[in-house]
């Protein structure tokens, strides 16, 4: 009898035939900063290496360089020029989002899908995600708020409002109110798992949106908790989630995984976060990884995890090499 091993694995490796999990630029989605603080152009984010604050203007023209690049796909953030108690600049009908996004659909449009991301983080002087009273973050006097948010959103032409508060109800309440003003069609990608992670910290300084007080540990998820996504990610299906996500996406393998296996007939994204983005980065800077290399190697592993749509500052690198 044979010594050696009859079947060989290293045959097809060798080959470089075999790829069980495939990325496609279909699948990512670009977040972009719009600060109606600028005028024209756009300025660097500092703890966000190569990503930029943009103006509106400017905004149009990245859009159309990321569809030049096969991304069909763009999330929209608004630093608005003033803020308030209550973020009425959130749902202004003239506010940075809506005009952007008007705009975005006026010189690009159809071909590309327009997500909103929906919070009041960006827009209220205190920082926190719900309006507050008292020192304390309140969820229902917010759900009313974040219905007007999204109303706006869809008609200026937001295709889908991404909800990223974690209230509890809000998918139900901005159902509701879309439903009530005859916008149907536009579909919610809620922000259904999303832990109070230490990985956000640059994506704070990118959106303005850092707290005052306190923290975030009231509404964002305990790290330490897994099943809790799962009843959370139930709860957004139940109250008419289109598309579900994890956030972060590396740190939480493991709960886009059982997310995956639990609902499979829901689409699931995962946000690639700020932190881990400029980890990468700055590895790649000091040359103890290559950058391409590590990149196509973590959105690989958020695509084998079970993400149908990837949230990612790499979207377009990584639409060039794809």
């Amino acid at each position: 009898m044979s010594m050696f091993p009859e079947l060989r694995m290293r045959r097809l490796r060798s080959l470089k035939l075999i790829k069980e999990t495939r990325l496609s630029k279909d699948e990512l989605i670009l977040p972009l900063f719009i600060d109606d603080n600028i005028a024209r152009g756009k300025k660097p984010i500092e703890s966000i290496p190569g990503q930029y604050r943009f103006s509106i203007e400017e905004s149009v023209n990245e859009v159309a360089v990321a569809r030049s690049l096969g991304i069909k796909s763009v999330l929209l953030f608004g630093i608005p020029a003033k803020k308030d108690e209550v973020g009425s600049e959130s749902y202004n009908k003239n506010g940075v989002i809506q005009r952007a996004v008007r705009q975005i659909r006026a010189e690009v449009g159809d071909d590309v899908v327009i997500i909103t991301d929906l919070c009041l983080c960006e827009y209220t002087t205190h920082g926190h995600c719900g309006l507050v009273e008292n020192g304390k973050v309140k969820n229902d006097p917010t759900l009313e708020v974040l219905g007007r948010i999204a109303v706006s959103q869809a008609e200026a032409g937001a295709d889908i409002v991404a909800p990223s508060g974690m209230m509890d109800g809000m998918v139900m309440a901005i159902r509701k109110a879309l439903d009530e003003e005859g916008f149907i069609d536009t579909a919610i990608m809620s922000y259904a798992a999303k832990y109070n992670s230490a990985l956000y910290g640059p994506f704070r300084e990118a959106a303005d949106s850092g707290y005052k007080f306190g923290d975030r540990s009231s509404y964002q998820m305990e790290c330490a908790n897994a099943r809790e996504a799962l009843h959370e990610v139930e709860l957004d299906i139940n109250e008419g989630a289109d598309i579900v996500m994890v956030k972060p996406a590396l740190f939480y393998l493991d709960i886009i995984s059982r997310v995956r296996t639990r609902f499979d007939n829901v689409p699931l994204a995962a946000y690639n976060v700020s932190g881990e983005y400029t980890m990468m980065m700055a590895a790649s800077e000091k040359g103890y990884l290559k950058k391409n290399e590590v990149m196509m190697e973590g959105l690989t592993a958020i695509k084998r995890a079970g993400a149908d749509l990837i949230i990612t500052y790499y979207a377009k690198e990584a639409a060039k090499l794809l």
